[in-house]
């Protein structure tokens, strides 16, 4: 058992309970931010007169060597895992003193593992949404090239399920890369305030060295420093916030796997799916299964229960540190990692994913989702909408007992419902044109989405 304390005992820890309370196993992962931020810490302590210059600089030195053996050792420190340290902060410490001697020993002056472990989560969490923006990037690029490529196919668009409205496929990929931009937009707004160092804050009551926690700051890239003591070491609503954008994120990536474990379908076939990403069954040899999305969509519930696990640890703690928020890690790690490889999978999904334009292009003729735009047009011939809305409800029902489609719909069978009926229906129901009539911002029709993928494909490059 090795753990940074201990005298206030007169009887040994319990093995099991040991086991029990000790974080390495998990928390080693914060070795190179807490050798960061041990190194920046000891800097502050020899401005405060802690370390001389010769001091600082053999424990520098010797935070510097166990940095980089952490960093190219890695079955060094998988090794240590079954070594007996409590958590990440003594195994660093004890490490160090082996190199450096008792200087080691010095380096927790005035420091707690409350704000160190605090520090350490923003430090590594700082750099887990940089990759993370890095992987969303990534994808929003994927879906424009699919865009970009595809971008006169059409396919039917839904809602409840059912046909609705046609649109473009290239609208439809730009519709999910607005869903990651918004998950772009949350997770740079969510850094500022994990980029807050609470260092110097003590167990709770602040540091008793008159520590220069801005120059700290400032050293270790952090925007600012947090305002009070109690609530630096206590804080992790930066890790609810992470966690919260991951299942935001997470639950669009599950929405876009269901559609395209619908669309690769026998029932739908408007998209396959590529070998790299699918599997085969053990029994039945004609299977080809969409392992990869399926996966993606059930992992969003792990990355919804992570949230639901912290926010449950956190609403009944009271002020400052408890030994309850040992338990913010598991969950934080596993939201990264789950969020950080489906984003890599999709990315792969989308790359490899094969359209059958014929397909789409068949089915959005179909369902009468021209019928809306055929209200529009009797609308331009004077009626109410809700009058057209009832009269060319009665035409599709007219035209379903028939058999045919509107496009199809004899010129007397329209004369029957309303008598000013003229060939000019046939343009408004025609696919090109009920397309191109959608030139709101935001709509279908081909120019504006040939605008928006310039848009968006500029705005990828900033």
């Amino acid at each position: 058992m090795k753990s940074l304390w201990g005298g206030r005992f007169s009887e040994k820890q319990d093995d099991f309970f040991f086991s029990f309370n000790a974080s390495f196993r998990f928390d080693v992962r914060l070795a190179e931010v807490d050798i960061i931020g041990s190194i920046a810490y000891a800097r502050g302590l020899a401005r405060c007169r802690i370390f001389n210059e010769t001091e600082l600089t053999k424990v520098v030195s010797g935070l510097e060597e166990l940095l980089q053996r952490v960093r190219k050792e890695p079955a060094w420190l998988e090794a240590n895992l079954s070594s007996g340290y409590e958590d990440v902060h003594s195994f660093v410490e004890m490490e160090l003193t082996k190199l450096v001697g008792d200087l080691g020993k010095r380096l927790h002056t005035g420091r707690s593992r409350n704000d160190q472990v605090a520090t350490d989560l923003r430090l590594y969490l700082r750099e887990a949404i940089d990759r993370t923006l890095c992987s969303i990037t990534d994808l929003q690029d994927s879906l424009l090239k699919q865009a970009e490529t595809h971008d006169q196919v059409v396919m039917p668009g839904y809602t409840h399920m059912q046909k609705a409205q046609p649109v473009l496929f290239s609208h439809y990929m730009l519709s999910f890369y607005e869903m990651l931009k918004r998950d772009t937009q949350r997770l740079k707004d969510c850094r500022k305030r994990v980029n807050i160092m609470p260092l110097g804050s003590g167990a709770l009551a602040g540091n008793s060295l008159s520590i220069d926690r801005e120059v700290l700051a400032k050293d270790l890239g952090f925007e600012g420093i947090t305002a009070n003591s109690l609530d630096a070491t206590s804080d992790r609503d930066f890790a609810l916030e992470f966690l919260s954008s991951a299942s935001i994120a997470m639950m669009h990536l599950s929405r876009l796997a269901e559609d395209l474990i619908l669309y690769c379908s026998d029932e739908f076939r408007f998209v396959r799916m590529g070998d790299q990403v699918s599997t085969g069954s053990s029994l039945m040899p004609q299977k080809k299964n969409p392992d990869a999305l399926e996966l993606i969509r059930g992992k969003a519930g792990r990355s919804f229960g992570n949230l639901m696990t912290l926010l449950t640890v956190m609403k009944g703690l009271p002020s400052c540190y408890n030994k309850d928020m040992q338990e913010d890690k598991e969950s934080l790690f596993d939201s990264i990692d789950t969020w950080q490889i489906s984003l890599k999978v999709m990315k792969l999904v989308i790359d490899t994913l094969t359209l059958h334009p014929e397909t789409m292009l068949r089915e959005a003729h179909k369902g009468y989702m021209n019928a809306t735009d055929l209200a529009d047009y009797y609308v331009a011939k004077g009626l109410a909408f809700r009058e057209a809305h009832h009269l060319v409800g009665e035409i599709v029902l007219h035209a379903i007992k028939q058999g045919q489609t509107l496009n199809d719909l004899p010129l007397g069978e329209y004369q029957r419902f309303h008598a000013e009926t003229d060939a000019e229906v046939y343009r408004a129901v025609a696919l090109e044109s009920v397309l191109n009539k959608k030139a709101s911002l935001g709509g279908t029709a081909p120019d504006r989405v040939r605008d928006a993928l310039k848009q968006a494909r500029s705005d990828l490059k900033l």
